[in-house]
């Protein structure tokens, strides 16, 4: 028969002090007297049996931050098989079991050796179980229990910033939103009060308030003007338990900004401003500046200067400085002292942009007077016209009138003024003027056709100060008289073909006329009366200021006259009329059956069987190049029979003897033969001179041979020597070059071509001396004897 056993787990919260003493929130009722247990036999058989416990609590509170002395009590684990006895033995597991949770395996006493944090850890879950204390075998089922940590308020207010920033525009309703403060509590918000904050102000009233809920800050003074108070500052605080006492709390700082509206107009320091400017300001010339101040920052305080009114309306301008928002007034026109010497004006300052809901406040915008005093300048004279145009005609005499100009001193006193012309403009001197009333006159000759305008300067200077002076320009045009005779436009040379029929047109005549009458040129042409009769030629007028040359009659021969000069008279249909005579030169040519002109020489026709000039020519030239030919063989041949001045090519007295080789230095005698030089005996026996003849006649010297060793310089210097004293040594007219190039380098020589045919070793260890430049060098002629020896 089966063994029940049962299993009673009873729990006690602790007491210690009624202070911290917790309710019960919770219990579970107890199981029932008998419980049906299901297990498994041995025959594979399911049987439901029943267990008989007692009633348990599984949940229970801990008061958190416990304070009190020694360890807190948590429960008490108890079995219905514990009999006193000591055989069993209690344990427990789970969160913090044998660390946080400590059991008495006798007793079943469970206690908590720390102060707990319900914000670290709430809840915490444990097994309990009792077991042998001999075999360490279960003798109930592991039971399951909750340990809820009970919160205390032990936790202040924390808000999400330090310092809250924010901005309301100035002059804002109350109860304008401004920005809304946040604050957390970490204690439990389902356990009490310990977590309802409540928002309050500490520092920042009567401007601003706070929603005690919801942490919303609003404005609570109506007007506030930023001109006045720009910064707010604000302390927010969030205090725990509803806002009761014995709450915790916590505090924030929130700065407050009033940004800027257009809620002032822009007012002028002073009603009246006074500037001075002389009358010579050209357009644009700032007379002086203006500055309304406006209280608003930024486009709220932008000003726009107007002229609204006054006498110097359209004689001034206002610009606005968008850098300084000044008002800078500078001249429109012109000024004139003598003409008017105060302007006063209306200057208006006003905002661009203005807000509709302070237009009721008022015009944003002001006023002020400005008086501009005009200072007298004394000014240059001034021409009645800016520029004079004039007209003469081309055929006016000297001393003539063509016009006057007139200029006079603006100022006041009314200075006398005199007139020249800039002779850099008039450098023919061709006009004049009178100093005093400035009429002007020709003073040489004019010709239309040569220049049809004259463009030159008129100065008026002041008398009593001739710095003041002004200039204009003067145009005169040059009238045309019909002074030209018109002409031909070109040289005009034709030909007729001998077989032209007659009224046959061979040439069309143009003109033309320096002159340019109004009407426009009417030419007519005619022949010469001396050639209109009997001409073989007649002109016709095309009365179109052309004209054609006809034939008039049937055939021309060349033969018989081969060119004709046609004089033709051109007339032109001004006043007075003006003609000249130009002539037309046609030639009589052979033509083709179309009329092309072929050959226009008439002595190509004379005799046939005669020679033409061409062929003449080529005949005088063969006679002129064969005489050349006899005159220079005649002087060559009289030329070689000339005896020559040096009769032997052997005689080396006066003969120059080359050595074209270059050698290998200075000392390199091995390249050329030098023997001549060293053996008198060569040299023949003295001749004569045939070109001159001696004083006296001296017999020849014979020279005594010269070592082999002989030095060539000592060689030289000793025929020196005997030419110098030998009267008789030719010739007496030439000119004798002894010339030596002296002795070896003290350096030695570095020619590759000396050194192959030197046979003895040179010593070049003095390069590596020269410095890092000749390592090379030397590397190169320094290693010379190792490889030999090699």
């Amino acid at each position: 028969m089966r063994t029940y056993r049962y299993f009673l787990l009873l729990f006690w919260v602790a007491q210690p002090d009624p202070t911290f003493s917790t309710p019960l929130s919770k219990r579970t009722s107890g199981f029932p007297a008998k419980k049906r247990a299901l297990e498994l036999s041995g025959n594979s058989k399911n049987e439901l049996n029943r267990s008989k416990r007692s009633w348990m609590w599984n949940q229970f509170f801990l008061l958190e931050e416990y304070t009190g002395p020694g360890y807190q009590y948590v429960g008490k684990l108890h079995s219905d098989m514990d009999r006193g006895d000591g055989s069993l033995k209690y344990i427990l597991s789970g969160d913090g079991a044998g660390d946080l949770f400590i059991i008495n395996e006798n007793t079943g006493d469970i206690q908590a050796t720390r102060r707990l944090d319900r914000e670290k850890k709430p809840v915490y879950s444990l097994r309990a179980q009792a077991v042998n204390r001999r075999t360490g075998i279960p003798v109930e089922p592991e039971s399951e229990f909750i340990i809820k940590i009970h919160d205390i308020n032990d936790n202040e207010p924390i808000f999400t910033k330090e310092v809250y920033t924010a901005t309301v525009p100035e002059m804002s309703d109350v109860g304008t939103f401004v920005v809304q403060v946040n604050a957390t509590d970490a204690d439990d918000p389902t356990y009490g009060n310990s977590a309802k904050v409540v928002y309050s102000i500490l520092q920042g009233q009567p401007y601003f308030s706070v929603e005690s809920e919801t942490g919303i800050i609003k404005t609570a003074l109506i007007n506030m003007d930023r001109e006045n108070r720009e910064q707010y500052q604000v302390v927010i605080q969030a205090k725990d338990m509803g806002g009761q006492m014995g709450g915790l709390s916590g505090t924030t700082t929130v700065n407050i900004t009033l940004t800027d509206v257009n809620d002032n107009p822009p007012r002028f320091p002073q009603s009246t401003y006074q500037f001075t400017t002389p009358e010579s300001s050209p357009p644009g010339t700032p007379v002086g500046s203006i500055k309304a101040s406006d209280a608003d920052v930024g486009e709220n305080a932008a000003i726009e200067y107007s002229i609204t009114e006054g006498e110097g309306l359209d004689m001034f301008d206002v610009i606005t400085d968008q850098e300084t928002q000044e008002g800078i007034i500078t001249v429109k026109k012109l000024l004139d002292f003598e003409k008017k010497k105060v302007y006063t004006l209306k200057v208006e300052a006003s905002n661009p942009h203005v807000e509709q809901r302070f237009l009721p406040l008022g015009p944003f915008k002001d006023s002020a007077t400005v008086k501009i005093v005009v200072e007298d300048v004394d000014e240059p004279p001034i021409f009645s016209k800016l520029a004079y145009v004039l007209q003469i005609r081309e055929d006016a005499q000297i001393n003539t009138t063509i016009g006057s100009v007139t200029a006079q001193d603006p100022d006041a006193a009314r200075n006398p003024i005199k007139y020249s012309v800039d002779r850099h403009t008039d450098l023919d001197r061709i006009f004049n003027i009178n100093s005093g009333n400035g009429s002007i006159f020709t003073s040489k000759l004019l010709d239309r056709e040569a220049l049809l305008w004259h463009n030159i300067t008129v100065i008026a200077t002041e008398i009593n100060n001739p710095k003041q002076s002004s200039r204009v320009p003067l145009y005169i045009k040059v009238l045309d008289v019909n002074d030209n005779a018109p002409e031909f436009a070109e040289f005009y040379e034709t030909f007729v073909c001998e077989k032209a029929k007659a009224d046959q047109l061979i040439q069309t005549l143009r003109a033309i006329d320096k002159d340019d009458p109004y009407s426009g040129h009417q030419f007519s042409f005619s022949l010469a009366p001396e050639a209109a009769s009997g001409s073989n030629f007649t002109i016709r007028d095309n009365k179109d200021n052309t004209a054609g040359i006809l034939t008039r009659k049937n055939g021309y021969s060349r033969h018989e006259m081969s060119t004709y000069l046609l004089p033709v008279v051109i007339s032109d249909n001004d006043y007075p009329v003006q003609s000249s005579t130009g002539t037309v030169t046609v030639r009589v040519c052979a033509c083709d059956h179309h009329g092309n002109m072929q050959s226009c020489h008439a002595e190509a026709l004379v005799h046939p069987t005669g020679l033409s000039t061409g062929a003449l020519i080529a005949i005088l030239l063969c006679i002129v190049t064969l005489l050349v030919t006899v005159v220079l063989f005649a002087a060559l041949r009289r030329q070689r029979k000339k005896e020559p001045l040096i009769i032997s090519k052997e005689d080396i007295r006066d003969n120059i003897v080359s050595y074209n080789d270059e050698g290998g230095g200075e000392e390199d005698t091995q390249a050329f033969d030098i023997g001549t030089l060293r053996n008198p005996e060569a040299i023949e026996d003295s001749k004569l001179r045939r070109d001159i003849v001696p004083e006296a006649l001296f017999l020849p010297r014979r020279t005594p041979a010269a070592r082999d060793n002989t030095d060539v310089r000592d060689f030289i210097n000793q025929r020196l020597k005997e030419n110098d004293a030998d009267p008789t040594a030719p010739p007496y007219d030439s000119l004798a070059t002894y010339a030596y190039e002296g002795t070896g380098s003290v350096a030695d020589s570095l020619s590759s071509l000396e050194s192959v045919t030197t046979e003895g070793d040179q010593d070049y260890d003095y390069l590596s001396d020269w410095g890092p430049r000749f390592k090379k060098l030397a590397d190169m002629y320094g290693g010379a004897d190792s490889d030999k020896d090699s």
